[in-house]
């Protein structure tokens, strides 16, 4: 499971006007004999707009201050000649160091989709020594701005087992909002949605640091936003089964790493992402080496879960489900892409499946709401690998007592709803949040010209 209630990355509506909207939204989902979501709506009816800079003509479309665009197979942002130094005082360790500087400011992207919440994704390489920040700034449908908002500061590293060394802890940043919107951990979100105030376009930032007087630089390969307008809703369209298929996908209990390393928000239930990411990593046939996985206990089993754990743990949150730092994580390992996005439906995801990408998703239900769970979550990442013949979700589900149990069938109509829904009743009956189809889609930089039309169907490049 990801985290508890209150640390909910989606704001929800105070104001009774807020619940009764989403209750009339809910009410009017789909009428009876509508047409059914197998077939995909128009790229411009889509709630999602994804935009990534990952090409060298992307990357020269921004405004470069000390930074230089290198690379020809897969082109990213570097330090060139840093514009000074500067100290930060990292939270995390008490420690304030000096660093020098550079920075690269992305053209203004005006979104298809005029939104109510931006989740940014990276891909870097930050050897140690290095570490990048990526801000923010959006306009709203009135014209004016938000402030420069921090969505991440990373690096793939840290210093436990070297308290000297150069390196910050990967943080996400509290206390950022102007009023109108809110930074929720890895989530920009407008404040009350109600109001028809929305985001309609975004600039991104990266500050790229690295120790003085030496020659190190991080590099970032990838940078975009999702910018989304998914309507508040109990339940979604129900969308007619495709085709069937289950990928070769390994399979990872969270549970079985329960109470270790408590740095880290001790395994079990709260390492349900980093478990999923694993996975996902291992079918691609990415992972640690083994020396990469001497620290950890020999007598812990599947070391390589803990390994993800730990190199995506986000200290400000205290947990290891911070969205990008995933997506960061997994583009760590040679020539991966991750992103974070929302996806429509489960033709979506089976479009996917059908093309060899499995989907980490994002959801959070009652133990009653999904037959064969055994639980329920206020938050928990699992891994889709396939469909049955009657169109059933096959996924491979960490919340298992064992890497054997991990993989399950649940019923598509249960599933797609927890998964799409941005609203919902909890066990004390109390209206709040769902994800609304966030999931993470790890693929390899050469994807193939299946795999790339199956990303563009749902609006990744």
């Amino acid at each position: 499971m990801d985290r508890a209630e209150d640390m909910s990355r989606r704001r929800l509506l105070t104001a009774a006007a807020g619940a009764a909207a989403a209750v009339s939204v809910a009410a009017a989902a789909t009428p009876a004999g509508a047409a059914t979501a197998r077939r995909r709506p128009p790229r411009a009816d889509r709630p999602v707009d994804n935009r990534a800079w990952t090409s060298r003509k992307d990357w020269n479309t921004g405004t470069g201050a000390g930074t230089r665009v290198a690379g020809r197979a897969r082109p990213g942002v570097e330090i060139d000649e840093p514009l000074g130094t500067t100290d930060y005082a990292d939270p995390h360790t008490g420690r304030t160091s000096t660093w020098e500087y550079a920075r690269w400011t992305g053209p203004v992207h005006r979104s298809t989709v005029p939104g109510t919440e931006v989740i940014a994704s990276w891909n870097a390489r930050t050897p140690s020594g290095t570490w990048i920040q990526v801000e923010l700034e959006g306009t709203y449908s009135d014209g004016t701005r938000t402030p420069w908002y921090v969505l991440g500061r990373w690096a793939s590293g840290d210093d436990r087992q070297d308290p000297a060394a150069p390196v910050i802890r990967r943080t996400s940043v509290d206390g950022q909002e102007d009023g109108r919107s809110t930074v929720w951990t890895d989530t920009l979100s407008l404040d009350d949605p109600t109001t028809g105030l929305r985001l309609v376009s975004y600039r991104l930032r990266l500050t790229l640091y690295r120790e003085p007087g030496t020659a190190l630089t991080p590099t970032v390969w990838r940078l975009g936003a999702m910018t989304s307008d998914v309507p508040d809703r109990f339940t979604v369209p129900a969308s007619e089964p495709g085709r069937a298929g289950e990928l070769a996908v390994p399979r990872y209990s969270q549970e079985i790493h329960k109470g270790q390393y408590p740095e880290y928000d001790n395994g079990g239930e709260a390492w349900c992402s980093p478990t999923s990411s694993q996975m996902i990593l291992e079918y691609w046939g990415r992972g640690p080496t083994a020396a990469d996985l001497a620290w950890v206990d020999p007598s812990f089993a599947d070391p390589q879960v803990c390994h993800a754990a730990r190199f995506t743990y986000d200290y400000q949150y205290g947990g290891c489900g911070n969205w990008p730092f995933n997506a960061a994580y997994a583009a760590t390992y040679r020539d991966m892409q991750g992103v974070v996005t929302r996806l429509g439906s489960l033709t979506d995801l089976e479009t996917l499946i059908a093309a060899g990408i499995p989907a980490i998703t994002s959801q959070s239900f009652l133990k009653e709401e999904l037959t064969g769970a055994g639980y329920g979550t206020a938050g928990h990442l699992m891994t889709v690998v396939g469909f049955t013949d009657t169109g059933d979700v096959i996924a491979n589900d960490p919340a298992s007592p064992s890497n054997a149990a991990v993989r399950r069938v649940y019923r598509r109509r249960e599933w797609e709803n927890i998964w799409l829904r941005t609203k919902r009743k909890n066990a004390q009956g109390k209206v709040v949040s769902g994800t609304g189809g966030v999931c993470y889609l790890y693929f390899p930089l050469r994807p193939t010209t299946a795999q790339v039309r199956a990303l563009a169907a749902v609006g990744v490049r």
